[in-house]
């Protein structure tokens, strides 16, 4: 059993105090650039990952965009064998992008479509074919470890239930469409540890359906999903009164999660652990991989599900206990979401191409790419992550399961005041399955994360109690 020694026991801690005891310990400490977004658990990128996101193109992403507008409308209910209009149109144009992106991958990447028959409900009055089109790019050495990446290509106009008017939907969602096929354009050629998953969904706008089925498919199959993105609304820096924000994306991760049982809620209470959900170790990941300079881009996280009255495709990720958050831009324009292309009063309304932020888009792209090339490349999030608590003390000890990767260099304990959002505090323990901290977790919080023997980290894991 690893342990730190040499300073006094706390029950207490203040800021200033954990500032001067840190030294003591070998802690690093949280700074004011930390709280700018550098902090102790940022990870700087990789030569590898920065020729990643140099080739990310915005003008690729534009005429992809331009192209899904231009199919009319992509409305679920619209013809599914339309050659030029329609839903079928843009799958079919879909599939084939995907597949000649996959060409170069070396057969590491491969294309299908996943369909299945709604049947009739709300939004949906006759039996219709719900079809995603996802590529999976193989990992070459963990690959049963998943981790998702979607948009969705249908689209709508005022009426939900209006399948024949013109809804080119370039913000609402082939912006985020694009952007996934950006990302399996440029990392079909790459060699990533775990496996990585591009799908373009259908029927998000008529109740999330291809999401579930995806997430469906996945549970049934009990797949590892260890983290899933949905980019929906991801094409506009520019707000409904004009002022723009082309370097801020928002990040929506839910806190108490929507899969949990009466039980999970009983020790969720009983810690305090409303802020540290799997999915908000998720988003804390993405800020600590890709708000750089590399990407050029601030994430910043909204500690909620999604919007008020709204919701997207990684809820039914969340709803079977997959981590899961949704990237949407930071300030929307409704004139040009879910309405009729029209003019009034001089003012155009209608989710056309000429409304949407190409570069900003590509730069949404890069914190896409930072996020998922990183989890791909280190190791898995622990497993059993645990505090005991069979014994009333002042100190600290955690276990957790040592994980299977053939990279795995060790562990790193962090922890945070309960009042700060973020962790301040990292510990390195080795190649350890056990560490004992000299603080009591009565007074702060606690995690794990794995590192890899590049260098990069996983996704922190929250300790449950264990007596």
């Amino acid at each position: 059993m690893s342990q730190q020694t040499g300073t006094s026991r706390r029950t207490v801690l203040t800021a200033a105090a954990a500032a001067t005891t840190a030294g003591a310990v070998g802690l690093q400490t949280v700074t004011a650039a930390a709280r700018d977004g550098a902090g102790p658990t940022a990870q700087e990128p990789p030569r590898e990952l920065r020729a990643i996101l140099r080739e990310i193109d915005h003008r690729r992403i534009e005429a992809t965009v331009r192209r899904l507008a231009a199919f009319g409308t992509r409305h679920t209910l619209s013809s599914q064998d339309d050659p030029v209009r329609g839903i079928g149109a843009a799958r079919d144009w879909i599939l084939a992008e995907l597949r000649r992106h996959a060409r170069p991958s070396g057969g590491r990447m491969s294309v299908e479509l996943q369909s299945y028959v709604q049947e009739p409900g709300p939004r949906i009055p006759t039996p219709t074919r719900i079809t995603n089109v996802v590529a999976t790019l193989r990992g070459s050495s963990s690959p049963d470890r998943l981790y998702v990446v979607s948009g969705h290509y249908d689209s709508r106009a005022s009426d939900v239930m209006d399948f024949t008017s013109d809804a080119p939907g370039a913000d609402d969602d082939a912006s985020g469409v694009a952007l996934v096929m950006e990302l399996a354009r440029v990392m079909a050629t790459r060699r990533v540890g775990a496996t990585l998953v591009f799908a373009a969904v259908a029927g998000e706008e008529q109740g999330l359906f291809g999401a579930a089925h995806m997430a469906e498919q996945f549970k049934q199959g009990k797949a590892d999903v260890q983290g899933m993105f949905t980019n929906d609304i991801v094409g506009s820096s520019t707000a409904d009164d004009g002022t723009r924000d082309p370097r801020t994306i928002r990040l929506f991760a839910e806190g108490v999660p929507s899969s949990e049982t009466p039980e999970e809620a009983a020790v969720r209470r009983s810690v305090g652990g409303e802020n540290d959900s799997p999915s908000r170790q998720l988003a804390r990941f993405v800020e600590d991989v890709a708000a750089n300079d590399a990407t050029g881009m601030r994430v910043r996280v909204v500690y909620r599900r999604d919007r008020y009255l709204r919701g997207g495709d990684h809820i039914p990720f969340l709803e079977r206990a997959y981590p899961a958050a949704r990237f949407t831009e930071p300030a929307e324009d409704y004139a040009h979401q879910h309405q009729d292309v029209r003019v009034v009063d001089g003012k155009q309304y209608g989710d056309l191409p000429e409304f949407c932020d190409f570069p900003f888009v590509a730069r949404v792209a890069r914190v896409n790419a930072a996020a998922l090339w990183s989890l791909a490349q280190a190791p898995g999030t622990p497993r059993g992550a645990k505090i005991l608590t069979a014994a009333l003390t002042n100190e600290t000890e955690l276990v957790w399961e040592r994980g299977t990767e053939a990279d795995l260099a060790g562990y790193e304990v962090v922890w945070r005041e309960t009042t700060d959002t973020a962790w301040t505090h990292v510990i390195d323990v080795g190649d350890a399955t056990r560490h004992t901290v000299d603080l009591s977790k009565d007074n702060v919080f606690f995690g794990v994360r794995a590192v890899g023997r590049s260098g990069l980290r996983s996704p922190v894991a929250f300790p449950a109690p264990q007596r």
